[in-house]
């Protein structure tokens, strides 16, 4: 894994996220990339898992660059990483990985908006956040 991603999880390869050609869906790359992301907050302590009122952040954008397949039973790991850091927004970046060799199965990027979801309005990424990105993320 390249050494710019701090974080990484194992993802379990379900059959049911293969499609009619006997790979990946598309979509699913995505939802890795999100089981990736929901772990990456618990770990450096950003969110309980539980509380998703608390969340404190939306996702504004999403992108997938698809570089190989990912077939069943693969064994596959995604690198998260804080990449930029705003006053109301903040870029995750992601590698998905063959666990076993190392290749490089597909990048991709997230825009996440401060989001307070009791009001349903942006805020600005809160500041024990931005504390817990900078300290994790050496930013």
């Amino acid at each position: 894994m390249d050494p710019a991603f701090r974080f990484s999880h194992p993802i379990e390869v379900r059959y049911a996220d293969l499609d009619p050609q006997r790979h990946v869906n598309h979509a699913k790359y995505l939802t890795y990339m999100e089981i990736a992301r929901a772990q990456y907050l618990k770990q450096i302590g950003l969110w309980n898992g539980v509380d998703f009122d608390r969340l404190g952040v939306i996702v504004a954008s999403a992108s997938c660059s698809f570089l190989r397949p990912i077939l069943y039973g693969m064994p596959v790991r995604v690198g998260v990483r804080t990449a930029k850091l705003g006053t109301k927004s903040l870029r995750m970046d992601y590698v998905l990985e063959d666990a076993q060799d190392g290749a490089v199965l597909a990048t991709g990027s997230t825009v996440l908006v401060g989001y307070d979801y009791v009001q349903m309005v942006s805020i600005a990424i809160p500041g024990d956040w931005r504390a817990r990105l900078e300290e994790f993320e050496g930013i």
